[in-house]
């Protein structure tokens, strides 16, 4: 973290702040906050906010506030936001059936390596290079947590997620080349964020996990969309239960008739205090 935010022009309408160089809930935190208390203060000029990992994109509009101007009452609301382990965040609770190691992905690394490169199975290369025994451990890691929708990115509605239990941290690098498809639905990690594919679409991360439960509502099908698109904000949590083929069908049944229902805890306030107070209790250097 930063002792001072650094400014930067994004182009001629958006202002960039960089708030550390790190991926930590305290840095996701502060950006948080600081979006949540520029939103608060109505300021002049500024049209939205997007928190990321470790900095925030302020948009704004140039003909209602200069950019100086802009840089000095962004000083001034981080100047009062406080401590940020005093930050609590509105936070959604969501439960998603996931098929680990399903035939899906497994058969688009088939593809992968017939017609591109040959490489390791994604869960089994995953689990290697983390020091897991197999891609069963893999399983049970990844799905002991909460993950923290730190942002939203690469694709509309994609949720770039950190895990809450440090136990169950893991890091994997991207495909090069990347693919050219990944089934939708798909579930996969690049870095250290895990995220969920919304459509079909081509990819880099590595796959190992797909859920039939969908984070795009295109026809307004479900209310807990709440009239949006997509269905993450910054500040939700997600957690994955691992389930078989025939438990994914019948979601998939359940989806397709109109009658699934999301398995989602209303807004709670999530505290970084408690939380850090948590970890301390732990062993983060425990594996599932």
């Amino acid at each position: 973290m930063y002792e001072e935010p650094r400014y930067l022009p994004g182009g001629d309408r958006y202002l960039l702040v960089e708030l550390g160089n790190e991926m930590t809930l305290e840095l996701n935190f502060l950006a948080q906050g600081l979006a949540r208390a520029i939103d608060e203060s109505g300021m002049k000029g500024v049209i939205e906010t997007a928190p990321c990992f470790a900095t925030l994109l302020v948009h704004y509009d140039p003909d209602k506030v200069s950019y100086s101007d802009l840089c000095r009452e962004l000083r001034a609301v981080h100047s009062n936001l406080g401590s940020v382990d005093d930050i609590e965040v509105e936070s959604r609770l969501f439960t998603f059936e996931t098929m680990y190691l399903d035939p899906w992905t497994e058969e688009c690394i088939r593809d992968y390596c017939k017609n591109v490169v040959e490489k390791e199975y994604d869960a089994d290369f995953v689990a290697r290079i983390n020091g897991l025994e197999d891609a069963n451990q893999l399983v049970r890691v990844h799905s002991a947590t909460e993950y923290w929708v730190a942002a939203l990115g690469f694709y509309p509605g994609v949720a770039f997620t950190m895990p809450l239990d440090p136990r169950s941290r893991l890091t994997a690098p991207k495909y090069n080349p990347p693919r050219t498809q990944t089934p939708q639905g798909a579930v996969g990690m690049g870095g250290a964020c895990t995220c969920i594919y919304p459509a079909a679409t081509p990819g880099g991360y590595q796959i190992f996990g797909r859920t039939p439960v969908p984070i795009w509502d295109t026809q307004s099908r479900y209310d807990v969309f709440g009239g949006e698109v997509v269905l993450f904000r910054a500040g939700d949590r997600n957690r994955y239960v691992p389930v078989d083929l025939d438990q994914f069908k019948e979601v998939e049944a359940r989806i397709s008739e109109g009658t699934y229902v999301y398995n989602v805890a209303e807004y709670q306030k999530f505290s970084l205090r408690q939380y850090k107070s948590w970890v301390s209790t732990i062993d983060a250097t425990e594996r599932f």
